[in-house]
């Protein structure tokens, strides 16, 4: 698979210029933040402080941080998506800048920006709302459009590419592995057997189908291809990949007392991050009885804050797509 392999992508950065008023738009008709206050709060703002939104879509977490930025205060944002990029064009405002890049690329990017150190960083996983109600991206089964689901339209293979040139054994290993379908199976066979039959699998509506037939609908309210559209999404994009990498390259960057916050939509996520956290927080791998003084021990370099937060009631009812939500955090302890 070609998406994020090879060279990093050479980052591509606009600074918007300074003016007297920020727009203070939290979210677009299109678009709900999920967790603004909890993930923003959890950062402790320091109004001198320099912060990255490690994914912008359309700015709710960034029109917050500036909100409580003073004037020295910096946030650089990051995206993947070039129409999020786009969207950042909208914040007028000489602290902030948006970065075109993977999160893989994010160390590389802020040390060309002049930044080694920084005091919060917010990752926001998963897909926004406008990639998913835009039937041209191809992320849906809702819409009929081309076969798309990269989150950068600029550079990598298709799930449509994909399709086409993979065997029985490799789809149902992405459906299985980054789906948890456990029709995994049934489902590749079935895409398989429609491709032999001279079908070119090109649209969503092509693939919903084959899915359904395949799979039982034994969930309510559940449309069969959602676990099959889900695995072949975070394998073109790498999503597990960009996340691990993207991790230790945080560390590095906090200042100590800086803050790290993830919000994840995935089981398979929030378990890279819940054992990050807690593998920097448990550095002490040694039996019970090693004989070492505890000031030879390794230090925790991150320390966990707090309990996982979910959405409210409230928050789930206002925006549905918010209910899978898991938000972790995480304080960097004094660095050398």
């Amino acid at each position: 698979m070609s998406v994020g392999t090879g060279q990093p992508l050479k980052p591509s950065v606009s600074l918007s210029p300074a003016s007297p008023q920020m727009d203070t738009d939290l979210t677009s008709p299109a678009h709900t933040t999920v967790l603004l206050e909890e993930a923003v709060d959890a950062l402790v703002i320091k109004p001198a402080g320099i912060y990255v939104d490690g994914t912008f879509g359309r700015g709710g977490h960034s029109r917050r941080i500036l909100q409580k930025l003073g004037t020295s205060g910096r946030l650089i944002a990051f995206d993947r998506d070039l129409a999020a990029v786009a969207a950042a064009s909208s914040i007028d405002d000489a602290r902030f800048q948006i970065v075109h890049s993977h999160f893989s690329s994010m160390q590389h990017a802020l040390a060309a920006l002049g930044v080694s150190r920084v005091d919060g960083i917010l990752l926001d996983l998963g897909i926004s709302s406008p990639q998913i109600d835009v039937g041209e991206r191809g992320f849906s089964f809702r819409f009929d459009g081309p076969l798309d689901m990269r989150m950068d339209q600029s550079r990598g293979q298709t799930v449509a590419d994909f399709i086409a040139g993979a065997t029985e054994q490799q789809l149902t290993g992405v459906i299985k592995d980054y789906g948890e379908e456990r029709f995994a199976k049934q489902i590749a066979r079935a895409i398989v057997a429609a491709r032999s039959g001279g079908l070119a699998i090109t649209t969503t509506g092509q693939l919903a189908k084959i899915v359904a037939g395949a799979v039982p609908k034994i969930e309510p309210g559940q449309d069969p291809a959602t676990r099959t559209f889900q695995a072949l999404r975070i394998f073109v994009n790498q999503e597990l990949e960009e996340l691990s990498l993207v991790l230790p390259q945080c560390l590095s960057l906090l200042a100590g007392g800086g803050r790290l916050a993830v919000i994840s939509f995935h089981s398979l996520e929030d378990r890279i991050v819940k054992r990050f956290i807690r593998a920097e927080q448990d550095r002490d791998d040694l039996p019970a009885n090693f004989p070492v003084r505890a000031s030879e021990l390794p230090q925790p370099r991150l320390m966990a804050v707090g309990r996982a937060i979910k959405p409210g009631a409230a928050e789930i009812k206002r925006n549905p797509r918010s209910r899978s939500a898991v938000l972790r955090v995480a304080e960097r302890t004094a660095v050398a």
